[in-house]
This record gives C-alpha cells, structure tokens and sequence, in this order.
C-alpha cells in the first residue's frame, strides 16, 4: 500500500493555531513530520492558547513558536527556534493571512497595508528566513486563492496580494531548483473556516451556484493538497498554482 511517509522531516506552518493552518499541521504531523505551530501572539493571548491546544492534540513532534509573518527577524527566530528544537527544516507552509474587504472608494491606505504586508510581504519573509535553513530537497508550499485569479469584488488588497504570492512563487521555483527544493501554490475556493464565515450569506449563495461539485471546501480538502506538494509523490512539480475549489475554475 502506497502512503505518505514524512517521518524524519520538520515542517513550520505559518498560522498554524486555527482553520487552515491547523488542519495542515495535524496532516503533516500525521503523515510522519515533526511540526511547528506558528502562531500570532496578539494581546489577549487567545492565539497562542488555541497554538497550544493544537500542540497538546497532536503531543510529540509538535511545537509552538510565536512570531508575526510581517516581521523579518520574527520569522528568522521562528526558523531558528525549528532548527534548534527539531535539528533540521525540510518544510516550509505559507498559510497565515487576514482579511479587510472593502470596496475601492472605502478601502484605506491602512487596509490596503495590513493585508499586503500580512498576506505577501509575509510570505516573502517566510521564505526568506526559511530558504537559508531548508535542507536540499525540500519544499514551500505558498497559500494563495482563487480571488488572485477571479477578483472578487471588494477584496482588491486581498486579490492583489494573493496574485503576488503565485508570481513569488514562480519566481522562488526557480531560484531554489538548483537545490531540488520545490515552491507550489495552493489556491483554495471558499472553504468556511473563521475567515471564510465573514462572506455574506448571500454571496455565499451565489458562490456556491459555480461550484459543479456542489459544496464549499473543508478544511482538510486544502491541506490534503498541501500534503500531497509536501511529499515525495510532488518531486516533480514545481512553480505551479494548484487550484482545490471543487470545479469552480477561474478565467
């Protein structure tokens, strides 16, 4: 019987304390890996309480590290405290993001800043910190969505930003081939974790019409896709946008 075996292999996932995030490290922690559990430390702690939760669950092989995407030195201890606890990095899962939808007369220059610096800019500190540390053979895998191709309305800062990080990712795919490191996208359709729940109900309506498979994404529908890039079956792809929407396929 064919499985994925991740056994020996450290795995960091940004935003790693709910929806997502979290549904990824617990596949890749069941598939072998050694995780850690990045999460935003925000003033009420709630985040980093829901991190541990998450550690607790998954119990050996698992840490919680702190640390904002937006901040470049963040990110380098994150990569820091892997190496250290766990020896090695071989994975690396973009996966932390926000939302400030508006539409473009109500979007504000602060809206605008907030989700590019969390959304992209993030991603390109990640992959910066952590590039230097991946072993030869490993893999980024970079959360996009299918706004980035479709454009929803009121989400320009979303849209935009999802869209750079499929041009990162191609870019990154190159940079790091010499060193048999692979750099996927994922870009989900509407999964309804927290963030996906603040659609309209009446949008999601609509939504759900363009779906030929007839239901919005669960969690794991994403991270199994994750996973799979992480494995030793993704050896061979590289620089690509893997859309998971159940058939709602952009134009």
């Amino acid at each position: 019987m064919l499985t994925i075996d991740l056994s020996g292999k450290v795995a960091v996932v940004t935003g790693a304390s709910q929806g997502l995030g979290e549904a990824t490290a617990t596949l890749l922690h069941g598939g072998g890996a050694m995780v850690v559990v990045n999460y935003f430390a925000d003033p009420f702690g709630t985040n980093r309480s829901r991190a541990d939760a998450v550690v607790a669950r998954l119990g050996e092989r698992a840490l919680a590290v702190p640390g904002d995407v937006r901040s470049l030195p963040d990110m380098e201890a994150m990569v820091g405290a892997a190496t250290r606890h766990f020896g090695r990095l071989d994975l690396v899962v973009n996966n932390a993001g926000i939302v400030r939808d508006r539409t473009l007369k109500n979007l504000t220059s602060e809206d605008w800043s907030a989700v590019i610096e969390t959304n992209l800019t993030g991603v390109f500190n990640v992959c910066k910190a952590g590039a230097a540390a991946l072993a030869d053979g490993g893999a980024i895998v970079n959360l996009s969505s299918i706004s980035g191709s479709l454009g929803f309305f009121g989400q320009a800062n979303y849209a935009a930003a999802k869209a750079g990080v499929c041009g990162l990712t191609r870019v990154l795919a190159r940079e790091l081939a010499r060193r048999a490191i692979t750099v996927n996208a994922v870009a989900p359709g509407l999964v309804l974790t927290d963030m996906g729940q603040t659609i309209p109900e009446a949008a999601r309506v609509k939504m759900l019409e363009q779906i030929p498979l007839g239901r919005f994404g669960e969690a794991n529908d994403i991270a199994g896709a994750v996973l799979f890039l992480c494995s030793p079956y993704a050896r061979y792809i590289t620089g690509q946008t893997i859309h998971v929407n159940g058939g709602w396929l952009p134009t």
